[in-house]
């Protein structure tokens, strides 16, 4: 583990440098790790620790669309893909992937197979942090930790494809064996962390919960369909609109910020686009703090947890969320989204005999 200066805060952090996947192997050589779930973080977790030599088996309901995803992925089963009691019982290492509300519903029977010395594993601190509400309270015996990657299971199977990294948080909650430290950096560096950055559960959930309301989906979905909206009312069209409300961030700028930083990404624009912003985003920060704590607030009460809780575990829930993704999905916003991204160029075929029409075109 290393100290290194994040804007002045010295932090501990873990690099595939310093505990490499040869080490992680070495931690892994006599577990068997078992993903629970197959369904959001469960594909990009599994594949990545299966491909980096983990002993890593899949524990899901027979007969679901996961179970088929999951062969079509290469388990097999009755050898690497199980019904969940066999793969719990078989499992040294839980990895427990499933929904938060799913995991409140399964964890009588998660609880059954955590005998001592094994290890629970979640990439959430939900439902330890908000165990009042889950009723997760793991034994005495089991070491409890997470890492959380910073991004959806998709891209960090998509990262791992490419030879890169996704960051991860850790945090460990419960040391019964006295190696619950190597194995979770183990874990984290198998699944495909980038590097690893200490945290706890608490501060873990309170910040994911914050993120996904706020910048990460929340909020900019909010900035979006303000500023679309005051661009389509003030007689912009569709595509106008779009684009310089989504477009041009996320296929131009964005990328530049990731890669360089915010200051860069200003000091290498049109110097009208430089004063517009500086002078802009302090107003804008001004009006959203109220609205990011008033946020916070409501997730360090149980609010945002209970709300959770109360609305994933309805009968009918997936039918209200279909109902409110397509409310987003028909909107004017994402319909000419829709539009504009098949115009891309890498959506487009190519064109025929290229070098015969630019020679008719110089002629």
């Amino acid at each position: 583990m290393a100290q290194l200066n994040f804007g002045g805060t010295l932090e501990n952090v873990v690099t595939r440098e310093e505990f490499p996947l040869s080490k992680a192997r070495a931690v892994l050589q006599d577990e068997t790790v078992a993903v629970i779930g197959y369904g959001v973080q469960g594909p990009g977790q599994a594949l990545n620790q299966r491909d980096n030599g983990i002993n890593v088996i899949v524990g899901q309901r027979k007969d679901s669309p996961t179970w088929d995803k999951a062969i079509r992925d290469g388990f097999v089963p009755g050898e690497t893909l199980f019904d969940i009691e066999e793969a719990l019982s078989r499992g040294t290492i839980i990895c427990y992937l499933l929904s938060d509300a799913a995991q409140i519903a399964l964890w009588p029977l998660v609880a059954q197979h955590l005998t001592p010395g094994k290890a629970l594993y979640f990439s959430h601190g939900f439902g330890i942090t908000f165990n009042e509400q889950t009723g997760i309270i793991p034994p005495a015996g089991v070491d409890v930790f997470l890492v959380a990657p910073k991004g959806s299971g998709t891209s960090l199977r998509r990262m791992f494809l490419q030879g890169r990294g996704l960051n991860s948080s850790y945090a460990i909650f419960q040391d019964a064996t006295g190696r619950a430290f190597e194995r979770v950096v183990a874990l984290g560096i198998a699944v495909g962390s980038g590097y690893l950055f200490e945290t706890d559960f608490r501060k873990e959930v309170y910040s994911d919960l914050t993120g996904e309301r706020g910048t990460l989906m929340g909020a900019i979905q909010g900035i979006f369909a303000a500023q679309y909206e005051v661009l389509r009312q003030r007689g912009h069209s569709p595509s106008e609109a779009f684009n310089e409300t989504v477009e041009e961030l996320t296929q131009s700028l964005m990328p530049l910020v990731a890669e360089n930083g915010m200051d860069w990404m200003y000091a290498n624009c049109s110097t009208t686009a430089q004063r517009g912003a500086l002078d802009w985003w302090k107003k804008f920060k001004d009006a959203t703090l109220p609205v990011f704590n008033e946020l916070y607030d409501s997730v360090a009460t149980g609010k945002e947890s209970q709300r959770s809780i109360d609305s994933n575990s309805q009968a009918d829930y997936r039918e209200k969320l279909e109902a409110e993704l397509k409310e987003l999905r028909e909107s004017e916003l994402w319909e000419a989204g829709k539009t504009v991204r098949s115009l891309r160029p890498e959506n487009q075929p190519a064109p025929a005999n290229t070098v015969e029409k630019t020679s008719l075109i110089t002629a």
